[in-house]
């Protein structure tokens, strides 16, 4: 069954505009999985608006066996950050620093060299790499392509697939996302998921692909925190991501 991972750089932008440690960034993280989070998600950037470095190294220390995904471009700190805190997965995500949040896929083919070498590197601190791409964007070759230089699993980036839902371009996005789950996994990629994605959208996604094996989500589920606070928020999502095996094949 997919994995939920929750992404909390929200609640470090949150604790960053006052200046001091509240919300306590760790105790939410550790308080996510305490109702059933599968994984914490974490995206620092250079000018640590949201989540510090010290964070990541704070996240590893306290989270024992629950799974950190960290995201980011592949400077290099952010590889020397990789390699010192060791977390269970990497996401190489192709956004400059200027960025607000991440808005597009790789380029495989464009920066074949440097994804080859970053992904020898990080490979050696025991990291299932992962490649975020857009299925609108991808060529039918690249996923193996992305095999062959040693990317363990793509993140489908559903920012398109959330803005169509509810449209009647919907049945022709999703039919675009599957197929390029159906290409990665074909080419021995392990798929994930994320961006823009609710309890709205998250069911209908993974029902279509069902071989999904995490989601990555944070800023609509911190919004919905707001209202139904952070356990119910973390038990709904759940309950998205069981409704879709109801019936789900893969």
């Amino acid at each position: 069954m997919t994995k939920l991972s929750v992404n909390v750089n929200k609640l470090a932008t949150l604790r960053n505009s006052r200046g001091k440690n509240n919300p306590d960034v760790i105790k939410g993280a550790l308080d996510i999985i305490s109702y059933g989070g599968e994984g914490i998600t974490v995206h620092p950037r250079p000018d640590e608006r949201h989540i510090r470095k010290t964070d990541v190294y704070e996240l590893k220390k306290h989270l024992g066996t629950t799974e950190l995904n960290v995201e980011g471009y592949p400077s290099d700190d952010f590889i020397r950050m990789i390699l010192e805190v060791k977390p269970a997965q990497v996401t190489l995500v192709p956004d400059p620093p200027h960025v607000l949040t991440s808005n597009a896929g790789w380029r495989v083919k464009e920066n074949e060299a440097l994804l080859r070498d970053v992904t020898t590197r990080l490979k050696t601190s025991g990291a299932r790499v992962s490649v975020f791409i857009d299925p609108e964007t991808m060529q039918e070759d690249e996923y193996q392509l992305l095999r062959e230089i040693g990317v363990d699993r793509v993140e489908l980036f559903t920012e398109r697939y959330a803005e169509t839902y509810s449209t009647p371009e919907h049945a022709a996005v999703l039919a675009k996302y599957r197929e390029a789950a159906e290409r990665a996994r074909a080419a021995g990629l392990g798929v994930n998921a994320g961006h823009d994605l609710n309890t709205e959208n998250l069911t209908a996604l993974i029902r279509a692909i069902p071989w999904i094996e995490e989601v990555s989500i944070g800023h609509a589920l911190i919004c919905d925190a707001l209202y139904w606070g952070l356990k119910e928020t973390v038990a709904r999502y759940l309950k998205c991501i069981r409704d879709a095996f109801d019936g789900a094949q893969a």
